[in-house]
């Protein structure tokens, strides 16, 4: 699996830091102390600047008696992104995209929690540096049962190439296995997507929003959470839950209610296998709060797109789990399965043998 991580040649390193662990393919820099932002900002190798500038086209040539000479055409919507530690172009965007530089970024997690209590643990650039990440830990845990404790974590993502939002959200993750286990509850949502024209004063109004969201989904989540490890679920009734959490569209759906299995494809059945193997025997999935739980089976998906599954690189991994990719659609689904089965089973699908 490649890794897309940002590698610059005037200091030989890779952008990326973490503390303690390196969690991709041994790259970039660790460190033992959580830092401060500045320090973050360095440790990765996004202490650089981003610019715009005009883009041009070229035009007929101009033909005079002694030289011809190229010209150029203004493109007066457009400008390119561009570092200016190095020339690199980042991306084309329109002429009113406002760039938020990586300071920036940090700064807008700072102003959160006022500097307090948040911990940088990882923070990195895809590509040439178009894209940057971090995350950062909470204080405090949300527990579930006695021991099984999920770690509070703020992610933010930026771009530089115009392809998308500022998107920061909240996202728990339980210790045990790593999984992700971010997700919307009914109307809430745990992420805030902030445009690139919007001013300092937004952002920071939206920094709060963020730490609201996380303050309020935390108890929701370690009420639910508890819930279902009390809430009990067969083995056939996880395979069933995870076939409906995977299903990609409706019609799968529909064979899958109507019990047409020999209809639905190899491709999915083998995720769909690999996910029930993967809820069943792993470690992790042996334990008091998830043998035998609905809690477990939420963990079951989770844990495969986390742990199990395949990706292209850690930009496709990062997408998929963390920004509405596959696996974020997937395990919303499983969250909102594991909501209803804890209420009512499967009474609202006809569950075959």
């Amino acid at each position: 699996m490649g890794h897309n991580i940002y590698y610059n040649e005037q200091t030989q390193k890779h952008s990326f830091f973490s503390v303690k662990e390196k969690a991709w393919h041994n790259l970039g820099q660790i460190v033992e102390e959580y830092p401060t932002s500045a320090a973050a900002i360095a440790h990765a190798g996004l202490d650089f600047e981003v610019e715009k500038r005009r883009l041009f086209t070229p035009s007929s040539p101009i033909v005079t008696q002694d030289f011809i000479t190229a010209g150029k055409l203004d493109i007066p919507d457009y400008c390119s992104t561009v570092r200016t530690d190095n020339d690199t172009v980042l991306g084309v965007v329109g002429k009113d995209y406002h760039i938020v530089q990586n300071r920036d970024a940090f700064s807008f997690f700072d102003s959160i929690v006022g500097g307090d209590g948040i911990m940088y643990e990882t923070a990195g650039a895809f590509g040439n540096g178009e894209k940057i990440f971090i995350t950062a830990k909470l204080p405090d845990y949300i527990r579930v049962g006695k021991e099984d404790l999920i770690e509070k974590y703020l992610f933010l993502t930026t771009s530089h190439d115009g392809s998308g939002s500022i998107t920061a959200a909240f996202t728990p993750i339980r210790i045990v296995c790593a999984n992700t286990l971010n997700a919307a509850m009914q109307s809430k949502t745990n992420t805030v997507r902030i445009r690139h024209t919007s001013n300092a004063k937004d952002r920071l109004e939206q920094a709060h929003k963020v730490m609201g969201i996380s303050d309020t989904l935390s108890s929701s989540f370690e009420a639910v959470f508890n819930y279902w490890t009390k809430t009990r679920i067969s083995d056939k009734e996880v395979k069933k839950l995870i076939q409906y959490a995977m299903a990609p569209g409706r019609e799968v759906l529909k064979i899958l209610k109507e019990g047409r299995n020999e209809e639905l494809s190899a491709c999915f059945n083998n995720m769909v296998d690999n996910a029930f193997e993967y809820a069943m025997s792993h470690p992790t999935q042996l334990t008091d709060t998830t043998k035998g739980t609905v809690f477990g089976a939420y963990n079951g998906v989770t844990g495969y797109f986390q742990n199990v599954r395949k990706y292209k690189n850690d930009e496709a991994k990062v997408s998929s789990i963390l920004m509405g990719g596959t696996a974020q659609l997937r395990g919303q689904a499983a969250f909102d399965l594991c909501l209803d089965f804890a209420v009512k089973g499967f009474s609202s699908y006809v569950v075959h043998n």
